[in-house]
């Protein structure tokens, strides 16, 4: 929509996407999305805290706008002049409103900018109001969530506009250092200094449809490099792809999004008083009925079956609900790896997995479940996401192994995999993992630190590919059904060694015979895993979970060696 589009007494109005005539009352009716595009027009700060949060719960702050004007500054009109001309146009004291509110119940700080107001700049009272913001939301210990519209820091104020992207900063970072959920909604357009401070340094940022997002806006890009700019530049959906934003919602889906995120902020793991160590881990399931009779190859050809349950689809039944977050906020957003938060049985919990596919293009487009450096530091982004809200942890491992591509290597590969695995034995929340399909070498371990490790009945999980040892060890590849039963990859195997805490049983003959069933059984055992250690103490977890995977070493090896 065009942005300059009268909202008088007008009873029609033109799209400036499709250039449709709108009737002006069904465009507000339909949140100001054309109905005929779909593009989605500005909204002022009231109308956004309207669409967003309960009717009836917004409460001001009592903070006051404070009066600056620091450096004296005139260009055609003084600095003050221009302030009241803003608060005269859109009877706003600054550029952004702040307040306590409820979004479907769950309570929240939340502060929304005006463009209107001098392009909905960053200024010392903006900075100043965003950080009070900021400083009750850690107070009350509820989330804050940040509506963004700025096209950049406040010039009239010089650098004191520029300190403002760090001090707004530092209060998120009091947020995150305490565990308080923050959540930002980029809307059209987010630039400057504002885009690069807690636009985008918050838990969780959402994109609404269409909106664009950057440091340098595409005219000065323009300028600057000579180059015309591709199609989308900068827009939500173009944001997505390079890994910017977890993800990009149409405006009507909005406060939905925000209430189940806010929901799950606040339905974290419950701190736990310390207390006497609990027993080990539970004992392990016994050996399902002709497992242990089973061809080590015909289990990794089993296990590599396109028809068995993905990543996805364990997303969509075994659990009750599901929010993708996307990117690693470096540029990329690794189809390889998928992951979000998700309810199961009434509790919030993340869960991130590989995802393969079941046809040659799903495969191909997901490079096989092969993660990239961005699949695991996205992999990391969230894992660090739940210690800071609380939340338990379900990884599904499906992969032949970490993409072993020259630009993976170029990317830093080993070092991605080296900070999730240490990431996981320092994460103060319970993680349970399942190997669902091919555990495939340090891709993935990168997932499987946990405080239980399950294993379908007819999955693999090996340090290399009987193909790839085949051709290390044996005169070629075709050596690979005698690497498969050398490398002992089984659940039965595996089990026997104590790498795995349990197998979960496969409806006959294999999982991709029945998914349904697969899922549901995945989805009991992860629950009877999961639930005891939810009343276990951090430190204790931690400890516990530390001391499991130093089992392994030789020490221990030859301990359980003698014992038997």
């Amino acid at each position: 929509m065009n942005p300059t589009t009268p909202r008088g007494g007008q009873l029609w109005s033109r799209c400036g996407g499709c250039a449709s005539l709108l009737y002006r009352k069904r465009l507000r009716r339909n949140l100001d999305v054309c109905p005929e595009c779909g593009a989605h027009s500005r909204l002022d700060a009231p109308a956004r805290l309207a669409q967003l949060v309960d009717p009836g719960s917004f409460t001001a702050l009592a903070d006051q706008a404070p009066e600056v004007d620091p450096i004296g500054f005139v260009d055609v009109l003084p600095y003050p002049h221009r302030l009241t001309a803003a608060r005269s146009g859109t009877g706003l004291a600054e550029a952004v409103v702040c307040g306590t509110a409820t979004v479907t119940g769950s309570r929240c700080v939340i502060a929304v900018m005006d463009f209107r107001f001098l392009g909905g700049s960053l200024g010392c009272a903006v900075g100043e109001l965003i950080t009070r913001a900021a400083e009750r939301a850690l107070a009350d210990r509820v989330p804050l969530v940040v509506v963004t519209a700025s096209g950049g820091a406040r010039m009239q104020e010089g650098v004191l506009s520029l300190m403002q992207m760090a001090t707004v900063s530092q209060a998120v970072a009091a947020l995150r250092e305490s565990g308080v959920p923050s959540v930002s909604v980029l809307t059209d357009p987010t630039y400057g200094g504002v885009a690069a401070s807690f636009a985008t340094n918050t838990d969780v940022v959402v994109a609404e449809s269409g909106a664009r997002m950057g440091f340098a806006g595409p005219r000065v890009i323009r300028q600057v490099t000579g180059r015309e700019l591709p199609d989308g530049f900068q827009t939500a959906e173009f944001l997505l792809r390079h890994g910017q934003v977890d993800l990009v919602v149409p405006r009507h889906a909005l406060r939905g999004c925000l209430a189940t995120l806010l929901a799950a902020a606040s339905g974290g793991r419950e701190p736990v008083g310390a207390g006497p160590e609990p027993e080990g881990p539970p004992v392990s399931s016994p050996p399902t009925q002709g497992a242990d009779e089973r061809d080590a190859w015909e289990t990794v050809r089993l296990a590599r079956h396109p028809g068995r349950p993905t990543t996805l689809d364990y997303l969509e039944t075994a659990f009750d609900s599901f929010v993708e977050l996307h990117g690693d906020r470096l540029g990329a957003d690794c189809p390889a790896v998928v992951g979000g938060l998700a309810e199961l049985a009434g509790r919030p919990v993340l869960v991130v997995g590989h995802q393969k596919g079941h046809t040659t293009a799903d495969l191909m487009s997901r490079n096989f479940g092969m993660a990239s450096p961005a699949g695991h530091r996205k992999a990391l982004r969230l894992l660090r996401l739940a210690a800071r809200w609380g939340l338990p942890v379900v990884t599904l491992v499906d992969t032949p192994g970490a993409d072993p591509g020259v630009g993976a290597e170029e990317q830093g590969q080993a070092a991605a995999i080296a900070e999730n695995i240490l990431t996981l034995t320092m994460l103060p929340t319970p993680v349970v993992a399942v190997i669902t399909g091919e555990g495939g070498s340090g891709g993935a371990l990168a997932l499987a630190v946990a405080d239980r490790v399950l294993m379908l009945e007819h999955a693999v999980y090996s340090v290399i590919s009987p193909e790839g040892c085949a051709a290390i060890l044996w005169p070629d590849r075709s050596a690979a059904p005698q690497a498969a039963r050398a490398l002992r990859l089984t659940s039965a195997d595996l089990r026997r060694l104590g790498v795995v805490d349990g197998v979960v049983p496969e409806p006959a003959p294999a999982a991709h015979h029945d998914p349904p069933a697969a899922m549901q059984a995945v989805r009991e055992a992860v629950l009877a895993h999961l639930v005891p250690l939810l009343d276990v103490p951090t430190a204790t977890l931690v400890r516990r979970r530390r001391r499991r995977f130093r089992r392994f070493g030789a020490a221990g090896l030859g301990a359980r060696a003698g014992a038997r």
